[in-house]
């Protein structure tokens, strides 16, 4: 008998599931809940990224079972008698051996949920994109929730080894306590990008003015790595990076919101790509043969033969833009004929039509 099932039912698994099991609910309630879907959800995601984390580490599942959430996080006061589950002199490790990972509070971050969703799905890092709630935005370094292993066993463990996970400020009478500060103000800085750069997931870097303590402008450059097919309205926040903030003493949040270039060739239509393929009246009746490029580059020939029909259009699959973050998966391309009708006719080109029509 497990003392609380919230976890488990965050992955849509019984107490009894196997690791197989947690792997394939994590899967399939990370996916739903992620921030780039219609359905996600910020807090949701990150909740099942920290359902995972414990429940796929045996010490830590046998913890939750036993006392709860409280004490699988690492948080005193949760044991019997105040003690610590993950410490060393106050408590010790109820399940006897050497204490699983560091000791101390863990602060579950966006950070690693998406760190954990990366282990799964690939795409580097998930810091990368943080939907308005990642410590830092970008950059992580490592695939994996504070230096811990996602997929279970000892060497996964709490904590920083230099210092005190994220916002934690100490101890008071005895008990560790996390004091979270008022969310920071965050403002908005539009950032144009274009097609060609959104395909690829190029790295850029983008120099911004902000205010410091003495209200004197500075510049602060920015590294962005963007990952392929983001779309516009994709936001990317970097935590008090901002204007000085007199009345918090802290800087504000930037967040950055993707907007996409006008591109002189193709039009964005979700993944796919439109290209509208200029023709004459006459290549439109008698037909034509010519040759185009793709976002990447690649040349694609088209010859008609026939008449242009009214709304025809041609598709190529996996041509189009990048999908989800990985460049090798790819919408459509999709050539559209846009004619060049005369805007007047002479008498001869008219009694010409008229006796071949």
């Amino acid at each position: 008998m497990v003392k609380e099932t919230k976890l488990y039912d965050l992955l849509g698994c019984s107490p009894t599931a196997s690791e197989q099991e947690l792997k394939k609910g994590y899967r399939k309630a990370a996916l739903k809940f992620h921030p780039d879907k219609p359905t996600g959800d910020a807090e949701k995601f990150k909740e099942i990224g920290e359902a995972f984390e414990i429940l796929s580490d045996k010490d830590k599942r046998q913890v939750y079972d036993v006392y709860g959430l409280e004490a699988a996080r690492g948080g005193a006061g949760s044991m019997p008698g105040g003690g610590n589950p993950f410490g060393g002199a106050q408590g010790g490790n109820p399940f006897g051996g050497g204490a699983p990972g560091g000791a101390g509070f863990h602060s579950f971050s966006d950070e690693d949920a998406f760190n954990i969703f990366s282990q799964f799905f690939g795409g580097g890092s998930g810091g990368g994109h943080s939907f308005g709630g990642s410590s830092s935005g970008f950059g992580s370094s490592g695939g994996m929730p504070r230096g811990g292993n996602p997929f279970g066993g000892a060497s996964s463990g709490f904590g920083n080894s230099g210092g005190m996970p994220g916002g934690f400020s100490g101890f008071d009478d005895g008990h560790s306590q996390q004091r979270a500060a008022p969310e920071e103000e965050t403002y908005q800085i539009n950032l144009p990008v274009s097609l060609e750069d959104l395909f690829v997931g190029k790295k850029k870097s983008f120099n911004i003015g902000r205010k410091n303590a003495q209200g004197q402008k500075e510049m602060k450059q920015f590294d962005i790595q963007l990952r392929p097919g983001w779309k516009a309205g994709t936001k990317l926040t970097f935590k008090n990076e901002g204007d000085y903030n007199p009345a918090t003493g802290r800087r504000k949040n930037i967040q950055f919101v993707i907007q996409e270039k006008a591109n002189d060739n193709f039009k964005r239509d979700g993944d796919d790509l439109i290209y509208y393929l200029p023709i004459t009246l006459k290549e439109s009746l008698l037909g034509f043969e010519k040759q185009i490029n793709t976002i990447d580059g690649k040349r694609i020939s088209i010859r008609k033969v026939n008449p242009v029909q009214r709304d025809e259009q041609h598709r190529y699959p996996g041509q189009g833009m990048s999908i989800k973050g990985d460049i090798n998966k790819r919408g459509d391309f999709v050539v559209k004929y846009k004619v060049d009708c005369p805007l007047k006719l002479t008498p001869e080109q008219r009694e010409a039509v008229e006796k071949v029509f």
